[in-house]
């Protein structure tokens, strides 16, 4: 090190040997301007030098494993805007696939980090976590690197000085592809060899700002003529409504353009499926989530039977079978003509935040528009609890507290059953998170912990409240250690019937997740929880009540859950029956084509 110093001041000078920095240093340096606080991670060989430089700057946090890694920074992107996770070599970074997959279907800035082996050690040899066989001709270095890049996604890896007299540009490139996360909204792959993590590199001179970081100096030319066709379309309108995209999630200029604009003007609006959460639902001008024939009927009627021009902000530039009703045909707007539909085309998606300033700058009207008031229904104490007014009851609760629950439903029957749910506009942002399908099942308590971490580094008041079947709780428990450890506060509603129920289409063993002689709440109390079991609305709803006004550490409140039609929620039952339909079964097709008429 010290020769490679002497090489760098007869080529600059000592002074300017001095400014260089640490690899490790500058990546720390890097991480904080973005906002990274803390980063998720496995440790390993590879991965050791690193972990003892970030250690310095950011609050390291051990995960259960590397896959859980991945799906805790990808719940830390969601509300925090940007999230890390950290493994070695290939065994550690290679399970972080389906995470990465994840991050690039929701469009989250996550930063995945891997130890590499040393510049040094690259020969001829296989090294230890090298993906090769006995029988390969050549040593293969990059297996991480081309799976990653397989997925569509930047995966490079640092490289060192090519020249004694030239540091290397290992701290610049590591900024470069962190900024190009964050300002497109998709995740990278970083591989940093082990020797390069305590050698000298350029010193950078970072933006003062992360307003500074957007490079566009354009914006696509016509926004104003955009505005002026919206105007004469909202002068026409009687009842207009915006439309908001997924797309929206991590811009909060933009958000609270948005609502500031229905504010002003009285529009109604409505969210996608998949940006639920995004605003707060109990307000009047809400109409909570539109997803055809799945949505609630009370959210329907305004946007299918009402509305006469929509504004359609940001959603997916793809169809998605998922946000819209499965392609079932039922999405009314998807079909609507009286539409104006703003898609995110560049950077920040400052086209529409430009658009949206034009409009409310300008002379619209206000509309004359009152919705009904929410529907909170009412159950009498001993109803049985179960999907079928799992919703409703939160919703009831919520009504009465000023304390924002923050939902992160399961995949399953949880998660379609979440969409019932009204809420609140959380502290942190969010109050609806979850992983819908992408990843399929097992992300819901990596998610909680990276909530809740977030709940504590904010001192909010919000409530984390995790929904969860028993299949997908069983593929991911192994995280309640880390919740523990945490000390995090969390409320598990377990809802049980021992089967993998949503989509079920036989009686064959592979459906069965569990076991009758599994004792949950045993579990719970082993992690330092709170165990209850309860059947009843009165029996859930003075136990979560109690949790809330506790907020202290786990609690997990076991329900029954029946496989009985009559028990399922509204969109459990309607998906449950297309796929019976879509899989040829007579009754459930004939019923199908009747609800669709």
């Amino acid at each position: 090190m010290t020769e490679i110093n002497t090489h760098f001041q007869n080529n600059f000078g000592e002074q300017y040997a001095n400014t260089l920095p640490k690899l490790g240093d500058a990546l720390v340096e890097v991480l904080q301007f973005f906002g990274c606080d803390q980063l998720y991670g496995v440790g390993g060989d590879f991965a050791a030098n690193l972990i003892a430089a970030i250690d310095s700057g950011i609050t390291l946090s051990p995960s259960s494993n590397e896959m859980h890694a991945g799906f805790n920074a990808c719940g830390h992107a969601e509300v925090n805007g940007i999230g890390v996770a950290l493994t070695t070599y290939t065994v550690g970074s290679l399970p972080c696939t389906s995470a990465a997959a994840l991050a690039i279907t929701e469009k989250l800035p996550v930063i995945f980090i891997s130890g590499a082996p040393g510049e040094s050690e690259i020969s001829t040899h296989t090294i230890h976590h090298t993906v090769a066989s006995s029988s390969t001709w050549r040593a293969n270095y990059d297996c991480a690197l081309e799976s990653f890049r397989a997925l569509g996604m930047k995966a490079e890896r640092l490289q060192g000085s090519r020249s004694t007299s030239q540091p290397n540009m290992a701290a610049e490139r590591f900024f470069q592809l962190v900024a190009h996360a964050y300002l497109n909204k998709e995740p990278v792959f970083i591989e940093i060899p082990r020797d390069l993590v305590s050698q000298k590199t350029q010193a950078i001179t970072l933006p003062e700002s992360l307003t500074q970081l957007n490079r566009n100096n354009f914006v696509l030319h016509g926004e104003t003529l955009i505005a002026s066709h919206i105007l004469e379309k909202l002068d026409a309108a009687k009842y207009p409504l915006v439309f908001i995209g997924e797309n929206v999630k991590l811009n909060k200029q933009l958000r609270s353009q948005l609502m500031e604009f229905c504010h002003k003007y009285n529009i109604p609006y409505a969210t996608t499926w998949l940006a639920k959460g995004l605003f707060d639902e109990f307000e009047p001008l809400s109409l909570g989530t539109y997803n055809g024939v799945f949505s609630l009927p009370e959210n329907r009627h305004y946007i299918e039977h009402q509305a006469d021009y929509i504004i359609e902000v940001d959603t997916s530039i793809h169809a998605q079978d998922t946000n819209s009703a499965f392609n079932t045909g039922t999405h009314q707007i998807d079909s609507f003509e009286n539409k104006t539909t703003i898609k995110g085309t560049v950077q920040n998606q400052q086209e529409i935040i430009n658009i949206f300033a034009h409009l409310l700058t300008a002379n619209i009207k206000t509309f004359d528009i009152t919705l009904p008031a929410k529907t909170i229904h009412k159950f009498a104490d001993q109803e049985k609890f179960d999907f079928h007014n799992l919703s409703a009851v939160l919703n009831n609760i919520q009504a009465k507290t000023d304390k924002p629950f923050v939902y992160i439903p399961e995949i399953g029957n949880s998660y379609f059953a979440s969409y019932g749910l009204i809420t609140k506009q959380a502290n942190i942002g969010r109050s609806w998170v979850t992983n819908p399908w992408y990843a399929a099942m097992g992300t819901s308590l990596p998610y909680a912990r990276a909530i809740c971490n977030e709940i504590k580094q904010q001192a909010s008041d919000d409530v984390a409240v995790l929904i969860t079947g028993d299949g997908g709780f069983h593929f991911q428990l192994n995280e309640l250690i880390h919740l523990q450890k945490d000390q995090s506060k969390l409320i598990i509603i377990y809802m049980r019937n021992d089967i993998y129920h949503l989509g079920k289409s036989g009686e064959g063993d592979i459906y069965h997740c569990s076991t009758p002689d599994f004792d949950v709440l045993k579990l719970v109390s082993a992690y330092g929880g709170k165990g209850y079991h309860c059947e009843t609305v009165g029996e859930f709803s003075q136990t979560f009540e109690q949790a809330v006004i506790e907020n202290n550490g786990i609690t997990l409140i076991e329900v029954p859950a029946d496989t009985d039609p009559q028990y399922q929620c509204h969109e459990i039952k309607m998906l449950n029956l297309y796929i019976q339909a879509k899989n040829g079964n007579p009754e459930a097709m004939q019923q199908w084509q009747k609800i669709k008429r």
